[in-house]
């Protein structure tokens, strides 16, 4: 391949058709020439594929030499990844491909995320299909688009033509863990109808920045604070100074990622501009003091602007209002898994421009407390005459008492290691509960390779460990 950022790491097809993955622009929503590539793929090497109107992609792979005739398995992730940067990063998401690079023990990318979650897995399926010499039995291969938000692809994806029941998901993050299990979840706007107008009077931005963020399903738990609750307090501080005209405000990007930064811009209807300062002093302390935030930084600037076209003091207080009652974090945690938590919702995007939006990723484990956290947000919009909107449902993956996948790779693991894996069910949401409704008795085992803070820019893939998840999956397909 043309691509050489990555030559020499070990195995070679897998880290070559990773970073031939990484040039191409895939960011939920933005997967059509990734899913072309795939396609083409399929037909440079005589695979069958199908390709639908999502842009999801089935690859049907035949047994290799004395493997035709086994029961299919298959190989499933997604091709879409949460495009987070950092701001000086000049790269843009839509167009151009990531800026590739590795340490000798790490994949990162620069100033971006990476989207190891979850090109690695559909790398380990294109070197699985590509290398004709490897043992494995027929191949059915789910790549599905938009998981990052809302699992659309595999919402609307037809499985009629699989016969696979015996699934390997690589959708983890941690080797030598085996997730079993994992909750449910949707995505929920709150959207606020506001009110302009030209106002007078000096102009402050306040900002938030330097929050560590993170995946909102495996770091909810992690004592991170959210951007967008901070920037919450801070308003309802100022705003016991004086009255406040909005004309400015977002934060975050994605549901399903803690906010690292939030920003407001306001006409100021009071001359206490010293005091913000010391209201920022104060509560950026707090952060430091409360919550594993040490480079939190918090401030206040005057603006170039004198007013604006902003929000009432009424409708601006009414905001306020909102995001200060908006629930956000760990709700509830597991009675029967120690340390797992069982619902929990994040506070992933607020933004301000015809009407005020709050975008939330909840989860839960249990399919009465999800239902019970929705209404609760259902009756939050009420409450501010705001608009409720539900979507991207999906089920959580029910634990299966009696796995015959999971038994072998157990074995496979232990005789390759000397140990025995870490059999888990976790907080974020998975795939494998909407397949598993559409392939009626599927026996489901994720795993996946080493990464660390996925969906920031500071994510990054182990080298060593993505050779030995390559290395165990190969023995789980001889073993089946």
């Amino acid at each position: 391949m043309e691509h050489q950022k990555l030559c020499g790491l070990e195995p070679q097809a897998v880290f070559s058709y990773f970073e031939k993955l990484c040039s191409i622009p895939h960011g939920s929503g933005n997967t059509k020439q990734s899913s072309d590539y795939l396609v083409s793929f399929a037909k440079e090497h005589n695979i069958r594929y199908v390709q639908d109107e999502l842009n999801n992609i089935l690859l049907f792979g035949e047994g290799t030499c004395g493997y035709e005739d086994h029961a299919p398995v298959i190989i499933q992730g997604h091709m879409d990844m949460v495009c987070e940067k950092d701001a000086d990063c000049p790269i843009n998401m839509e167009t151009d491909g990531l800026d590739i690079a590795h340490d000798g023990s790490y994949v990162y990318a620069k100033g971006t995320t990476l989207g190891g979650d979850d090109g690695i897995a559909v790398a380990y399926a294109l070197a699985l299909l590509a290398d004709k010499s490897i043992p494995h039995p027929p191949l059915e291969v789910i790549i599905t688009v938009d998981e990052e938000t809302g699992m659309d692809g595999a919402t609307g994806i037809d499985l009629s033509a699989l016969k696979g029941r015996t699934m390997l998901n690589i959708d983890s993050e941690e080797e030598g863990i085996f997730t079993v299990s994992c909750a449910g979840g949707a995505k929920v706007t709150v959207s606020m109808p506001i009110t302009r107008r030209a106002v007078y009077g000096p102009c402050v931005k306040l900002t938030v920045e330097g929050l560590q963020g993170g995946h909102s399903g495996v770091e909810i738990h992690k004592n991170r604070a959210n951007a967008n609750k901070v920037m919450g307090e801070l308003l309802g501080r100022v705003q016991k100074l004086m009255p406040v005209c909005i004309t400015k405000l977002e934060g975050g990007a994605k549901d399903n990622a803690i906010p690292r930064s939030c920003e407001v811009t306001f006409v100021a209807l009071g001359m206490y501009i010293e005091r913000i300062n010391e209201i920022t002093e104060q509560l950026q302390k707090e952060i430091r003091e409360q919550f594993d935030e040490p480079n939190v930084v918090i401030r206040g600037d005057d603006v170039d602007a004198l007013g604006g076209n902003a929000l009432t003091s009424e409708c601006s207080a009414k905001v306020i209002g909102l995001l200060n009652a908006a629930p956000n974090g760990v709700q509830s945690w597991s009675e029967d898994i120690e340390g797992l938590v069982q619902t929990s919702l994040n506070l992933g995007i607020l933004k301000l421009d015809d009407a005020l939006h709050l975008t939330w990723a909840v989860r839960s484990s249990v399919e009465k407390e999800k239902e019970e956290l929705l209404n609760k947000l259902k009756e939050l919009a009420a409450f501010y005459e705001c608009a409720c909107d539900i979507r991207g449902e999906y089920p959580a993956w029910e634990y299966k008492k009696d796995s015959k996948l999971r038994d072998t790779m157990v074995r496979v693991y232990t005789d390759m290691y000397g140990k025995a894996p870490e059999v888990v069910a976790i907080h974020a949401g998975l795939e494998c509960g909407l397949l598993s409704e559409k392939l009626p008795g599927l026996d489901c085992v994720s795993i996946g390779p080493n990464m660390k803070d996925i969906h920031t820019s500071r994510e990054r893939l182990e080298i060593a460990s993505t050779k030995r998840t390559w290395e165990f999956l190969l023995e789980v397909l001889k073993a089946l």
